[in-house]
């Protein structure tokens, strides 16, 4: 028999009430030897004579009578108490296997849950109801547990729907030009050629979103382990390269664009660094507008701390939604996702700057636009 949690509290339960009642007989006998010593004594020497059960006479010392008065008491009380003893041992196992079923009937409920558990069925709650014990915190905490994996999930089908439809995409339109091509005999050089050129595009489109979607995967498991690499990383390095880049972009676009990089010290993965500030300054270049501005500004923020800060013109974006701009796939409002990129550059900023122990908000501008500021843990 498996020695379960119920039975183990039955014999906890009926075994002290078994001791109780033991130290209680025990005592009892006790007493009643105590009594009979304390009980006034005939003189040494006495006789008495006693009537036996069939009749006859017989004779006694006074030691005899008060011995054989104790040993009659005793014998009765034990009889008695043995008959109470081994009941109140009955009926206190069987009240603690009832009582330890019924404090135990929370726990159960919560393994009956965790049984009928799967993927599809994350919905199912305990929602246990009583006083606030230990056994109703365990259920609600079994509770919001299960309320936290079906959120993520959830988030993982999105994930995986929304990366699927963003692959398939390109995908498309890569099979889309072929078929065009195949199904025309008469396709000139020059029509290769614009399929090839489009061809292409697609193709880095697909490439950058894999990209992405593997450095943010990185990020995301170098949060729960820790960075896997650490080394000395001066951001106003990385903000100047980063300005480089996008120099062309913004010059088609009649963006003023002004950086100050003042030396930020930090330690961490240069690559995923050198992608944490390359995302924001492409965003900020990306979702701007024609003539607008971009300011990048990093260095000392206080002790033991850095700040970099990207402020782009654009579009008015509502307040309510800008911790939306963090999730992956999610591009904002029309005039953003009118933009290009697959909406993964703020869930990737976010990744890196927690995986290096830092923190990341946004801003609208009352304008339009946009002020994303982060602050990192100085190298020093």
């Amino acid at each position: 028999m498996r020695l379960t949690l119920r039975l183990r509290l039955t014999v906890l339960y009926g075994g002290l009430l078994v001791v109780v009642a033991g130290a209680l007989l025990a005592t009892a006998a006790a007493l009643l030897d105590d009594t009979v010593a304390k009980l006034p004594q005939l003189a040494p020497g006495t006789t008495v004579q006693l009537r036996t059960a069939d009749g006859q006479l017989g004779t006694v010392t006074g030691e005899e009578l008060r011995q054989a008065a104790r040993d009659s008491a005793r014998d009765r009380l034990l009889h008695t108490g043995a008959l109470a003893f081994g009941a109140v041992a009955a009926v206190g196992l069987l009240a603690g296997w009832i009582l330890a079923g019924q404090a135990l009937h929370p726990v159960s409920r919560v393994t009956a849950t965790a049984r009928r558990l799967s993927t599809d069925t994350l919905g199912a709650r305990i929602a246990m109801t009583g006083p606030n014990d230990e056994v109703k915190e365990l259920a609600d905490t079994f509770d919001a547990m299960l309320a936290r994996l079906g959120a993520a999930f959830d988030s993982q089908r999105r994930f995986v729907a929304n990366a699927a439809h963003e692959l398939r995409t390109p995908l498309t339109v890569l099979r889309t030009e072929v078929d065009v091509a195949l199904s025309d005999p008469a396709a000139t050089a020059a029509d290769l050629r614009g399929m090839g050129e489009v061809v292409r595009d697609a193709t880095e489109r697909a490439a950058g979103l894999v990209d992405a979607l593997l450095v943010l995967a990185t990020s995301e498991a170098q949060v729960q382990r820790g960075l896997r690499v650490r080394e000395p990383v001066d951001l106003a390095g990385l903000v100047r390269r980063a300005a480089g880049a996008v120099a062309a972009e913004s010059g088609r676009q009649g963006l003023t664009v002004t950086v100050r990089a003042e030396p930020a010290p930090v330690l961490g993965d240069p690559a995923l660094l050198d992608r944490l500030v390359g995302n924001l300054v492409e965003n900020a270049v990306r979702h701007n507008l024609p003539g607008g501005s971009l300011t990048v500004h990093c260095g000392p923020e206080r002790l033991g701390a850095v700040r970099l800060a990207v402020c782009n013109t654009g579009s008015v974006v509502d307040p309510a939604t800008v911790e939306e701009l963090f999730t992956p796939f999610h591009r904002g409002g029309p005039a953003r996702t009118a933009g290009r990129g697959a909406g993964l550059g703020l869930s990737i900023v976010r990744a890196v700057v927690s995986a290096h122990g830092g923190t990341v908000r946004a801003e609208p501008l009352p304008a339009g636009g946009l002020a994303v500021t982060l602050v990192l843990p100085t190298a020093g």
